[in-house]
């Protein structure tokens, strides 16, 4: 890497699309020697680049009056090339211990935060961090270390949000020689030296040695290995978007299903014949594993917390548990429902038991149900479920136009009033209009593949202790409306939106 930095970085930026005239461009500094050459590299191109310069430093509040001084450090180089200076800081020691995360953990979030709050306050269009060449290479080496994947073989990305890497083909040793060349100084933070971690175990023992004793290019060789992995991994996410769109299905803001056998066999029905014909079940859980992963981020915003241990989990549901079976996840449940996995992200009815309270509680409710006047509905809001339930008259039988079917239409006359709307329990049975004989509400629940959480709070409607109907099902056959009826009852039901109870 002999390449004027300058110039390493111009194409940088153009191979990646990462700036353009007119932006509004943050540089994040530190005040160590990678974030200085990224600086003054940045001044000499400003004019060049056409853009504008702000300095952004955070201060983590761990070290003191090291830590002072690096922010008084930076604020003077800024002042020096007319750049506006733009500082945050926080309790970082304090924030790791309230989150339950290390220290560099939660570093790295308040820092990216200040960034969004600045980018915001200001109207920055990217903000240029300085990971070089060495931090992606340490980055492969850390994941490979850590049993990764062809994911974390990507490495660090040029480009993340509004997030850009213009030193991320520039080595540290370069970037040190510019600043010497300059007469720059730059700051040390001695932490950085620490090798309790891995991190700094990887940076001063394991790098040096690859780069002494096995070959001299090892870095630019990883960083050409996590670019390989990232035109790969492009290729694979826009192959799981697409086949997440295809099979899975949003059943709620908070809740994704995917049939078993679209997530064993993902590339069935292809439109590339030879994909399908050669998928095996070994050979399609690359694409599986990666649906379980994206319906994951779906649900929660991000990946993380998510490990290999989890996926596999979910894949043993598909392929070892029976119905009713359920995992949890970091901050998900997963049940499978007799062919389908469902996703719930939050808490769930199973994890509300846990908690001690009791779903039955929970879904248990009785409302009575006066007698409508004849212009009028009765309305029934039941909260324990979320749903509106509206009883109305109408003439019968019904004119041409109207599709209403006497399968869910109670006859006016033979019902007692009041009516009682509530949760089925356990010997409810009646039966419905075209069945032969009564039916257990739990068998037909069952035959209809109801989840358990479902069936729990189920509705059904009696009369006089009678049940005339379920939701979902005909209404009783003794009182359907029929050829001889005068008055018809509808009912209808409806989910309630969030902010509706």
């Amino acid at each position: 890497m002999n390449q004027d930095p300058h110039l390493r970085v111009c194409n940088t930026i153009a191979r990646h699309a990462m700036i353009r005239p007119g932006d509004r461009v943050g540089l994040g500094v530190s005040g160590g020697a990678d974030s200085m050459a990224m600086l003054r590299i940045f001044a000499e191109l400003q004019t060049k680049l056409g853009i504008t310069i702000f300095v952004l430093h955070f201060h983590h509040q761990l070290r003191g009056e090291d830590a002072d001084e690096d922010e008084r450090f930076v604020k003077s180089v800024a002042e020096q090339f007319d750049f506006p200076f733009v500082s945050g800081r926080a309790n970082v020691a304090e924030e790791a211990k309230l989150q339950s995360r290390n220290v560099e953990d939660a570093a790295r979030r308040l820092r990216y935060k200040f960034f969004n709050s600045a980018a915001e306050t200001h109207g920055l269009d990217r903000i240029a961090v300085a990971h070089t060449a060495d931090d992606q290479a340490e980055t492969v080496l850390s994941h490979l270390l850590r049993g990764t994947g062809l994911t974390g073989l990507a490495g660090i990305y040029p480009v993340a949000g509004f997030i850009i890497r213009p030193l991320l083909e520039s080595s540290r040793q370069e970037l040190r020689a510019f600043l010497s060349d300059l007469r720059q100084p730059w700051r040390e933070d001695l932490t950085n030296q620490d090798t309790s971690h891995m991190r700094a175990r990887i940076r001063h023992q394991l790098l040096p040695l690859l780069l002494s004793d096995f070959d001299s290019a090892a870095v630019t060789r990883l960083a050409r290995l996590a670019g390989h992995a990232r035109e790969d991994e492009a290729f694979w996410r826009s192959l799981e978007n697409a086949k997440f769109q295809d099979l899975a299905t949003r059943e709620t803001p908070t809740a994704i299903s995917l049939g078993i056998d679209n997530l064993l066999f993902p590339m069935k029905g292809s439109s590339f014949p030879s994909l399908q014909e050669s998928q095996t079940p070994h050979s399609a859980m690359a694409l599986s594993r990666r649906l379980v992963r994206k319906i994951y981020s779906e649900l929660r915003g991000t990946r993380e917390q998510l490990t290999s241990r989890h996926v596999e989990s979910v894949i043993e549901l598909a392929t070892k548990s029976q119905s009713g079976a359920r995992i949890n996840l970091p901050g998900i449940s997963v049940e499978r429902i007799f062919n389908r996995l469902l996703f719930k992200n939050g808490s769930t009815a199973a994890d509300k038991i846990q908690q001690g309270e009791s779903l039955e509680q929970n879904c248990t409710f009785t409302y009575t149900v006066e007698r409508p006047e004849r212009v009028d509905s009765a309305s029934v809001v039941v909260t324990e479920i979320h749903r509106r339930f509206s009883l109305k008259i109408v003439d019968w039988p019904p004119s041409p136009r109207d599709t209403v079917s006497g399968r869910i239409a109670l006859d006016f006359e033979r019902v007692q009033w009041p009516l009682v709307l509530r949760n089925w329990l356990p010997g409810d049975s009646y039966r419905p209009q075209g069945s032969r004989s009564a039916r257990k509400v739990k068998r037909l629940l069952l035959e209809s593949r109801i989840p358990r959480s479902s069936r729990i709070g189920w509705p059904i409607l009696t009369s006089q202790g009678r049940v005339i109907w379920a939701s979902g099902y005909p209404v009783a056959a003794e009182f359907a409306a029929n050829e001889g009826t005068k008055n018809g009852l509808i009912i209808a039901e409806e989910t309630l939106a969030e902010e509706d109870h």
